[in-house]
């Protein structure tokens, strides 16, 4: 009788010990990796052959064999869903397996600031999401596409307001553009645009003379009079003749000078050839430039030119000859800076 219970208790020790292993397998550290955390992307379309082909071959797991199994009683391979997955160090299997099966995804960070071109979003949402920068770009140059947004291919650009953005890192085009149009709606409230329209401007238009001002000066300080100009020109029908609207129109952004000849670029955007605002946005401005031109103090500018002491401020003139004065100066204080360092 004791030699049958001691069997028993041997047994029972082993099917404690097999179970023990089990479930360390199961819940126990099984990631093969030394950071904190790593991303593990599933494409659209992916079966649960890529899914494990890519495990393995990412080196994410220690033991896939025993994940794959898992995987399968738990029918993870029916359940396969596209997406950004972080797995943090020290997941056991059952937790990852469930992570994968239940779609619990990451977001991605989208972070915009300061872009010129359509282009350059197009590359960005190219550089951080499944989708490529073909589709993206094949999106907003779609009229058709844009309609419905009261957009069009010029104008689209009025729709992105830099901000930090958290989008599926498998979210189509039409999905990212969506999201990023509503954050310009919310943006966009009545006082914002009970504003803009103080200032005769669309809020697409005050968006657009928002971009010109941003590319006119980095100095804060500075914009609101800056585009109190601009909005004198437009009220008295000057043209604008902003400089950054020609490097826009050249798309040459590495302009240091703006000569003569570069005033003549056929182009709609070139506002020393065109009256009025350019037909789009020349960069995505930032919220505190918006708020700018909303907030731009009633002045009688007609003119600015960058200070003598190159510190990036700006002389403001209502009269002409005022402004040739102030040009001249500068003028003289960089020919003394070109002179200075040609003779290092």
């Amino acid at each position: 009788m004791a030699t049958e219970n001691k069997n028993a208790g041997r047994i029972i020790l082993v099917i404690i010990v097999i179970a023990a292993f089990a479930a360390w397998r199961l819940i126990g550290s099984n990631t093969n990796f030394d950071e904190p955390s790593k991303s593990f992307y599933i494409k659209t379309g992916s079966n649960f052959k890529e899914v494990m082909n890519n495990l393995r071959t990412q080196g994410i797991l220690k033991n896939p064999g025993t994940f794959e199994w898992v995987a399968l009683r738990l029918g993870y391979d029916k359940k396969v869903r596209a997406g950004k997955y972080v797995i943090e160090k020290g997941s056991g299997i059952y937790s990852i397996v469930k992570k994968l099966r239940s779609g619990r995804q990451t977001a991605v960070k989208l972070v915009i600031n300061k872009l010129r071109t359509k282009e350059d979003l197009a590359k960005k949402i190219g550089a951080g999401f499944e989708c490529d920068s073909t589709a993206f770009i094949n999106l907003l140059n779609n009229a058709d596409s844009l309609k419905k947004y009261g957009l069009d291919t010029n104008t689209v650009m009025t729709a992105i307001i830099p901000n930090t953005y958290s989008i599926l890192w498998n979210e189509p085009a039409k999905g990212i553009f969506k999201k990023l149009y509503g954050e310009q709606e919310i943006f966009w409230n009545e006082e914002r645009k009970k504003k803009a329209a103080g200032l005769n401007l669309s809020p697409a238009q005050a968006y657009t003379l928002a971009s010109i001002v941003e590319e006119e000066t980095n100095q804060e300080a500075d914009r609101g009079k800056i585009a109190s100009v601009y909005l004198n020109r437009l009220e008295t029908g000057m043209k604008l003749a902003a400089d950054p609207t020609v490097k826009f129109a050249m798309r040459d952004f590495g302009l240091k000078r703006i000569y003569n000849k570069h005033l003549q670029f056929p182009s709609a955007y070139n506002t020393y050839l065109h009256p009025g605002l350019p037909p789009g946005p020349i960069c995505t401005p930032s919220i505190k430039t918006i708020e700018a031109v909303l907030n731009s103090p009633s002045t009688s500018y007609l003119f600015f030119v960058a200070k003598p002491d190159l510190k990036g401020f700006s002389n403001f003139a209502t009269t002409y000859e005022e402004h040739l004065r102030y040009a001249k100066e500068y003028q003289r204080a960089l020919d003394s800076l070109i002179a200075a360092k040609e003779t290092r």
